[in-house]
């Protein structure tokens, strides 16, 4: 894989992460701080958000793999949908109600929240699952993730550290227009860097029934997942809370909170490539279990912290173990469709990210309904300037026990995962092997576009 095309292939992670990091931090604090939307009905528009995301991705996943055009199986969706998901993003922060017209603010959360994440889905779950496709070997997907996160990390710092300055100084709407613009322009570069390779949509298609089988039968994929789902959990739950965390318990403002939540990136960003070399001397999932623990004793001392400086410092901290969570998992997650495809004979990443995408946007209502009730029982009071000692320990609580707990679980998911040591290595020799053979099948012009290679290696499974 060349390196232009690995380089505009992973800037597609910019647009993910701008948009997913902008309104996973900072929706909760806009319609609960800024619109005054009740804690009780965000919570019911997050509880609803999530049983909806309970269908769409693995629908869109399933839609994905079995989709046959002439520009491929994922790129359609990518190229299709980067303008209608810049368009959601901005009106997600442009509510035209108020608090005096609660049931129409309602309504209008729960539409625009519902149609960004759909559209969200659909496209990034397209951008992601070629990767495991575009990139190969180890290597190849060690760089491609560092590549990838590198992006990944300037989106966050600009989705998660800049925002208040936007807000702060041109108000909501600016957010929502210039975010929504960076998101298209970086989705149109990474449709061209990301080249599908024509030999995997001769593969035989499988029904939803046998790909949802396959898929949650297959014990790698469940482990990684469940870990997944814990890290996104850990994260969500603490970028949720800073700004809440800055303004009521350090006692800052719109830049204090950017820049504590720019120094953690700040500090990530030289560490992706660390942490990618770390995984192809000692494996990902060693790798992965060695951040994980690093970013959970990082948090440790927010549980005590009272200054701007001392929030700063160990936000840095958390920085380093952070870069191996955001780098790793979906290195994993290729091998996981690599020996996947040795058990069905076709390439299902649209199903497998798919399925993991549900489970990210589950964690996310999970942590709407763990921070706002954590609020509500502590006795926020969004119109109150000086929160209550309840409210107090519920955000330092927020910012330490719950994430550190998420991150124990997350560690004990990793020491289950079994593709790895020798067994990997037979995997990536079979796969080898099976890609050589559909190369060939697919330059024999007399193979129809719907038969495919035998159903794999069962000694394997």
């Amino acid at each position: 894989m060349k390196r232009t095309h690995m380089v505009a292939y992973s800037s597609g992670s910019l647009a993910a992460a701008l948009a997913y990091q902008a309104f996973g931090t900072y929706v909760m604090f806009f319609y609960l701080d800024v619109a005054k939307l009740s804690t009780t009905l965000y919570a019911l528009g997050f509880f609803l958000y999530g049983l909806w995301n309970a269908v769409n991705d693995p629908l869109f996943g399933q839609l994905s793999d079995r989709t046959r055009t002439r520009w491929g199986r994922r790129t359609p969706y990518i190229a299709m949908g980067a303008l209608p998901l810049a368009v959601a993003f901005y009106l997600v922060w442009t509510p035209p109600f108020g608090p005096d017209r609660m049931i129409a603010l309602f309504a209008y959360f729960l539409a625009s929240i519902f149609v960004f994440d759909t559209l969200f889905s659909l496209v990034i779950l397209n951008w992601t699952a070629l990767f495991p496709e575009i990139a190969r070997t180890l290597r190849e997907r060690a760089e491609v993730a560092a590549w990838r996160e590198a992006f990944s990390i300037i989106g966050l710092i600009l989705g998660i550290a800049l925002p208040p300055v936007i807000y702060g100084t041109w108000g909501w709407r600016m957010l929502g227009m210039l975010f929504g613009l960076i998101t298209l322009l970086s989705l149109a570069v990474a449709v061209w860097g990301g080249r599908e390779r024509p030999e995997f949509s001769r593969d035989r298609p499988l029904g939803l029934r046998e790909a949802l089988g396959h898929t949650f039968r297959n014990r790698s994929f469940v482990t990684i997942v469940f870990a997944n789902t814990f890290i996104q959990f850990a994260f969500i739950v603490l970028t949720a809370t800073v700004p809440f965390y800055v303004k009521y318990v350090l006692g800052g403002g719109e830049t204090e909170t950017s820049i504590i939540l720019g120094a953690t990136f700040v500090m990530a960003l030289p560490m992706v490539y660390g942490w990618a070399g770390v995984a192809m001397r000692r494996g990902a999932r060693w790798a992965l279990m060695a951040s994980t623990l690093m970013f959970a004793a990082a948090l440790i001392p927010f549980a005590f912290v009272r200054t701007f400086a001392g929030g700063v410092v160990t936000t840095m901290l958390m920085g380093t173990g952070l870069a191996g969570l955001i780098v790793l998992v979906n290195i994993l997650l290729a091998d996981v469709c690599d020996e996947d495809e040795l058990r069905t004979g076709t390439r299902r990443e649209g199903m497998y990210f798919g399925i993991n995408g549900l489970f990210i946007r589950l964690a996310i209502s999970l942590q709407a309904l763990v921070v706002s009730g954590m609020l509500h029982f502590g006795g926020y009071d969004a119109y109150l300037e000086v929160q209550p000692d309840s409210a107090i320990l519920a955000l330092r609580s927020l910012m330490t026990a719950v994430p550190i707990a998420a991150l124990a679980v997350t560690w004990l998911c990793l020491r289950a995962y079994p593709l790895h040591g020798a067994r990997l290595e037979a995997v990536k020799d079979a796969v080898e092997r099976l890609h050589a053979e559909k190369a060939a099948r697919a330059a024999h012009r007399g193979e129809g576009a719907g038969s495919g290679p035998p159903r794999g290696d069962r000694a394997l499974s």
